[in-house]
């Protein structure tokens, strides 16, 4: 989501001192990417939610008089990959080597996540486990002997809790005295390790990974790791590929059931004396929340209350409405475009260039007062709102809760993440739709996105506008629900596949962190501005080339019949020429066209349904471009646009039949 990002190294570090690398692999949610801020000193996206640690961050750090470089890597349940995440994050422990692979876990969840430890050990890895969110596990009563399992796993054991910055000073110190020689082994049953010695027996190349974990790899089918052995062992790939498929041949049945089962049990003999449990579980507050989060007959009736007090109140009413009343109406249209009109008249000579500058399309009495005084505070509502949803642990919840529903699209619950960002920005949602399992379900919720998730300035526009009229909001909600539903469920029927399976980890859900909140929301408000300020600028630039050449009035006069074909006033065409650069910037003509009297309520909320699911905006289309491919985002781009003008074209008629508004 967030660029790639370099902190620079504290002082300290020995002059030509050899940089050594540091991974952090580990589940999603277990706290790694809190724990990188913390080693680095960098911000990077801390969610409670799979996805943000898709692209890998990396940044510097200087302790114990080492230089070191640490690489956040995403989340994975196996070194065995299934998911796009846990292939590149095993590709970054084939292919960079790190000197210490720090690997971090939930300590409510010890006897789950410990198998992967166990995979990192006997792949001769050099791990240090960090047994993170210690916090959350005394609170629930549960006690873990930390050095009885780290002589039992024989590698340097750390509890933690780091978003409270405990541990942290043990966890520095371990890196720089990791021991990669010292760590215990462990032994499968007598036929398991005989299949895996015939294997690794067999192997003479040069690898990363352990003979005995390629060989297990290797019986469980896994084909980049077959690719990589056919690669370094030349002539003798032929007989390990013959030896590997009689072994799963013979172990076709049930190996893959056998192999969890010996880990587990494993796992099981690792905890005797090390984990201890209360007889009567304490189930904390958040507990509580996260069971009726989940839960149809409460999770539904808790997300209508989230969304009527975040999304409805708070980003509509409070950002939309009082913030930008101030901002636009006062600040702007009272005191700065006046004075800064009455500046530049005085300066600039030239008519011409004074039209560019504070003029009806001007780049500071337009494409600035857009930005700054409508876009702006609704942007930072919501990302506000998004953020304390997510530092809270709600949205792996939702996505749960809604996962039924999804599967009905071709999709899954774990969908819910780009949904619920696209109503931050399409753009950036359209990128997170990579986190996807499938090219299916990728497409799908792309075209999703493109059509009924409206952005959060453009949402905020709309609901202050529409709130105006009584029933029209509620139009406007219904018609895209509608239309994203039957949508989603037609794509589902036409694009061949079946939906994959969903699993997700839950994180704790717990009160949000105000310095995570403020940090996360500031962050995303300056990616969100630098990117629409530019893009603003460039459309007050145009529609001023446009309007000297007459080239916009053209171009309004083109879209009339379209105008008159969903009944809208030929003054309209203005906000969907302004929604070819940004769908925000397009609602915000809206608002000028509803200020100045020229459409009534079935105008807007027909101009409104259309407008929402009009063309992507540039950097959208962009973004489509890049992640499908020219052909699918031209063929999205007028797909979404058909469905728009006939969705308004019917709304119109619909409205005008019953004369509901």
């Amino acid at each position: 989501m967030f660029e790639r990002k370099r902190s620079l190294p504290a002082d300290g570090t020995p002059a030509g001192a050899v940089t050594r690398k540091v991974a952090l692999v580990g589940n999603p949610n277990v706290g790694k990417s809190v724990l990188f801020n913390a080693l680095t000193g960098a911000y990077v996206a801390v969610s409670n939610y799979p996805g943000t640690s898709v692209e890998v961050s990396r940044g510097s750090a200087s302790f114990e008089g080492g230089s070191w470089e640490i690489i956040d890597t995403p989340g994975m349940y196996s070194i065995l990959p299934i998911t796009e995440e846990e292939r590149v994050a095993r590709e970054i422990l084939l292919t960079e080597r790190p000197d210490v692979v720090l690997h971090v876990l939930d300590a409510r969840n010890l006897e789950r996540m410990l198998v992967m430890t166990l995979q990192l050990v006997e792949a001769g890895l050099p791990v240090i486990l960090v047994v993170n969110i210690m916090d959350e596990a005394e609170r629930m009563g549960l006690e873990i002997d930390i050095p009885l399992l780290q002589e039992k796993l024989g590698i340097p054991v750390i509890g933690a809790a780091t978003a409270k910055k405990r541990g942290l000073p043990e966890i520095r110190k371990a890196i720089a005295s990791c021991d990669a020689a010292h760590h215990a082994s462990f032994g499968y049953s007598r036929r398991l390790e005989g299949d895996i010695a015939e294997i690794a027996g067999l192997l003479s190349g040069e690898y990363t990974l352990s003979g005995k974990s390629l060989a297990l790899l290797l019986l469980q089918r896994d084909e980049e790791i077959a690719a990589l052995v056919a690669g370094k062992e030349g002539d003798r790939a032929g007989a390990i590929a013959e030896k590997v498929r009689e072994k799963t041949f013979e172990r076709r049945e049930s190996f893959h059931l056998d192999l969890s089962l010996e880990r587990k049990g494993i796992v099981k003999g690792l905890l005797a004396g090390v984990l201890r449990t209360p007889e009567k579980r304490r189930v904390t507050a958040g507990e509580r929340l996260s069971s009726w989060a989940v839960h149809p007959l409460t999770g539904v009736p808790l997300l209508l209350a989230v969304l009527y007090y975040g999304l409805y109140q708070f980003v509509g009413v409070f950002g939309a409405g009082t913030l930008v009343d101030f901002l636009e109406g006062t600040l702007f249209e009272e005191y700065f475009n006046p004075w800064i009109i009455g500046v530049v008249n005085g300066i600039v000579p030239w008519e011409i260039i004074r039209e560019l500058i504070v003029g009806e399309y001007g780049i500071i009495t337009l494409g600035l007062r857009y930005a700054v005084g409508i876009i702006l505070p609704i942007v930072a509502t919501f990302f506000l709102f998004f953020s304390v949803l997510e530092d809270s642990g709600y949205f792996p919840r939702l996505a749960l809760l809604v996962d039924r529903i999804f599967k009905k699209f071709g999709l899954t619950g774990r969908a819910v993440i780009p949904m619920v960002l696209g109503f931050g920005c399409d753009t950036m949602a359209t990128m997170v739709t990579r986190t996807l399992e499938t090219t299916r379900e990728r497409i799908i919720a792309t075209v999703l996105l493109t059509l009924a998730i409206p952005c959060s300035a453009q949402l905020g526009v709309i609901m202050a506008l529409l709130s105006q009229a009584p029933g029209a909001l509620l139009v406007w909600s219904v018609c895209l629900l509608l239309i994203f539903l039957v949508v989603g469920f037609l794509s589902a029927k036409v694009m061949p596949g079946e939906t994959p399976m969903f699993y997700m980890e839950l994180p704790p859900m717990r009160l949000p962190q105000l310095s995570n909140v403020m940090t996360k929301t500031y962050t995303r408000m300056q990616w969100y501005f630098m990117e629409i300020l530019p893009l603003f600028i460039l459309a007050s630039v145009l529609l001023w080339l446009g309007k000297i050449t007459n080239f916009f009035d053209k171009l309004v006069n083109w879209m009339e019949p379209v105008m008159a074909f969903i009944g809208l006033p030929r003054d309209a065409a203005v906000a969907f020429i302004f929604g070819f650069f940004r769908r925000d910037y397009g609602a915000a003509g809206l608002y000028d066209l509803q200020t100045k009297g020229l459409m009534d309520p079935r105008q807007l909320v027909v101009a409104a349904v259309t407008l929402t699911l009009f063309v992507p905006c540039v950097a959208q289309f962009l973004m489509m471009k890049k992640e499908r491919g020219l052909k699918s985002a031209t063929l999205i781009a007028l797909f979404v646009s058909v469905v728009a003008v006939g969705s308004g074209w019917a709304l119109n008629r619909f409205i005008l039949f019953t004369g509901i508004l």
